[in-house]
């Protein structure tokens, strides 16, 4: 048999495995389908170590290396999983409200993926570890999460969608705890300023900490005694912890607002929002004009604010959020004018326009 006989042979194979694949992962999108409707976790880890099992004693018999077919196997299970459902990188632990909005985004099934820093999930999207992350953006009670924008700035990910959530602050100790053997409170800085009326009230010292449901997991592991977390009545579920009060969060309207990050921004659907960020020319009027350039073309701004540029002192960045979508020819005329008074300007992507959840 000549080598381009065998050639031919091996094309046929791959043509065959190629469909065998394609077959496998069409009944794979009906198991997701069927685990949404059911609500259950896309994530099955005592299957997949089946499937992987099946795998390596199917591999013994045909005489092949069980570690290799167990590899090219894993990444079979990867690509059934990210047809049945989302993988979203978040900042926390679980039970954080960064996992709640990608539940609240992408659905119940969404396989969410822990990071404990921000700049962990900004490098799992921009690197394909994960195709999408979540990250807070604005409260409105305490404001703009500062550190989101910087690296908004810095990062090449995008933009692809917003989503916001109602925020209800509980505080959650050990299961012996009282209100008055609580003597500190940990959490994130933003959920310890939106309970700042009820900490005083307490008289509680404050310890800052990097995440909510991440709080509640020390004091549990740790076991502080005198202490409790300000986190979701969801962290309390998880941690088998105890709620010693609900709705401690000052404004009863308190909402964060998400930004949902990807490789590309989303396509245009006619209830659209855009985010920018430029640094305007230093000489007068430039801000007033800049804000005409929208006001001239009917174009509703949502949110401008200014950040420290970290290159030179007091010089700012503005960051925008304007109606309409890059793509539209007023939007496209409006960014174009915006150039001729900028030193820089990057479009941080456009995507749907969110109601609360």
């Amino acid at each position: 048999m000549s080598i381009h006989d065998s050639r031919k042979m091996i094309d046929d194979i791959d043509a065959k495995i190629v469909e065998l694949l394609s077959q496998r992962l069409k009944i794979s999108d009906e198991i997701g389908r069927e685990k949404k409707e059911s609500k259950r976790p896309i994530e099955d880890k005592q299957r997949e170590e089946q499937v992987l099992k099946n795998a390596r004693d199917l591999a013994k018999k045909e005489g092949l290396n069980p570690e290799d077919v167990e590899r090219i196997y894993k990444l079979v299970i990867k690509a059934s999983k990210g047809i049945q459902g989302m993988e979203v990188a978040f900042q926390g632990e679980p039970g954080a409200y960064s996992q709640e909005a990608a539940m609240g985004f992408f659905g119940p099934s969404v396989e969410t993926g822990p990071f404990d820093t921000l700049e962990e999930v900004f490098a799992a999207v921009q690197e394909g570890t994960l195709p999408y992350g979540i990250i807070p953006v604005e409260n409105s009670q305490v404001g703009s999460i500062s550190r989101s924008y910087d690296l908004l700035l810095d990062s090449d990910v995008m933009v692809r969608g917003e989503t916001q959530i109602k925020v209800t602050h509980c505080l959650i100790a050990n299961k012996g705890a009282t209100l008055e053997s609580v003597k500190k409170v940990y959490s994130h800085p933003q959920a310890l300023g939106q309970c700042q009326g009820f900490l005083k009230r307490m008289g509680y010292e404050v310890i800052p900490t990097y995440d909510t449901a991440g709080s509640v997991k020390m004091i549990k592991e740790q076991k502080i005694e005198d202490g409790a977390a300000i986190a979701s009545a969801t962290a309390a579920q998880i941690y088998d912890m105890k709620i010693l009060a609900n709705e401690i969060e000052d404004n009863p309207n308190n909402t964060t607002r998400f930004f949902i990050l990807s490789g590309k921004d989303s396509p245009p659907t006619g209830n659209d929002k855009t985010s920018v960020v430029f640094l305007l020319q230093h000489k007068p009027g430039t801000l007033y004009e800049t804000i005409r350039i929208f006001a001239d073309r009917n174009i509703n701004l949502t949110k401008i604010e200014s950040r420290p540029t970290r290159q030179k002192p007091w010089e700012y960045n503005f960051y925008l959020d304007f109606e309409g979508h890059r793509k539209d020819p007023n939007i496209q005329e409006a960014l174009e004018a915006l150039k001729e008074h900028s030193t820089f300007l990057k479009v941080l992507g456009s995507y749907p326009r969110s109601k609360p959840q």
